[in-house]
């Protein structure tokens, strides 16, 4: 039978170290709270630059979301799904953002999609479609480090999905299209809303890609994370302002995944 807790008085060799890291983690936090400017909160989030910025972050991070739901469902499924040579070396490569510097990862979009880049080149000569120093530069940035979590998410649910009921819609005589439409993804939505919010949320507070990829422009491609590197060289007040906005952001994806990370008893 699971139980919560083990019974007896905890050692204090793991009490200690674990009090400590406990500490670590929440005192910055404690910190910011106990240091914002509570008296003019109101007035520094009504500040033009702060509206632009948060404007411009809700925006793109939405937008990328969106990219990553429409693109990274289907690999999810295919690396869930499919059988085919090098599927492991695909899905460390999917893998990859998620350990990558995100710098690293904004030079790459540069040498791919940059005036000069693989394809950045041909887009520009052709179609005269640029995307570094854009607002559409910071949401390909956004979605290149925030699709990973929507592809783990979705294919853990894919694999943990009952396959009987694919297989009974396809003796029933449902096409493929039709068993992913109307059987496996209303299985596996959970998972894809617990992806989409990771996404969000990873999108909303990235840096490195986007001030490598599209820049710190006020109003196109500054967004709450680089306005608040910004701000600490300026006004160290609305920084703190900005982070608590990133915080509470935080806290709110937090609690709308609990239920995933929580089992109950």
């Amino acid at each position: 039978m699971k139980t919560d807790a083990v019974p007896g008085r905890p050692p204090w060799m793991l009490l200690l170290p674990a009090l400590i890291g406990l500490a670590f983690l929440v005192l910055p936090l404690v910190g910011l709270l106990v240091r914002a400017p509570w008296s003019t909160l109101g007035t520094r989030l009504a500040q033009p630059q702060v509206l632009d910025a948060l404007r411009l972050s809700l925006l793109s991070a939405t937008l990328a979301t969106c990219l990553c739901v429409l693109f990274g469902v289907p690999l999810a499924w295919t690396l869930a799904r499919v059988r085919f040579p090098g599927v492991r070396l695909v899905r460390a490569l999917v893998t990859v953002p998620l350990v990558l510097p995100p710098v690293v990862g904004g030079v790459a979009l540069l040498l791919v999609l940059g005036r000069r880049g693989l394809v950045g080149g041909w887009l520009d000569a052709t179609f005269g479609i640029t995307f570094p120093f854009t607002t559409a530069g910071v949401v390909l940035a956004e979605t290149f480090v925030a699709m990973p979590f929507l592809v783990i998410s979705v294919e853990g649910a894919l694999r943990a999905a009952d396959l009987r009921y694919e297989e009974a819609a396809a003796t029933l005589g449902a096409g493929r299209w039709t068993i992913f439409r109307r059987v496996t993804l209303p299985l596996v939505a959970p998972g894809v809303a617990a992806g989409a919010v990771l996404c969000w949320a990873r999108a909303l507070g990235e840096f490195g890609a986007t001030i490598t990829f599209a820049g710190n422009f006020p109003g196109r491609t500054q967004t709450m994370p680089l306005a608040v590197y910004l701000a600490l060289e300026t006004d160290p007040q609305a920084a703190i302002v900005l982070s608590l906005v990133l915080l509470a952001v935080s806290v709110i994806v937090l609690a709308a995944l609990r239920d995933r990370w929580v089992s109950t008893t």
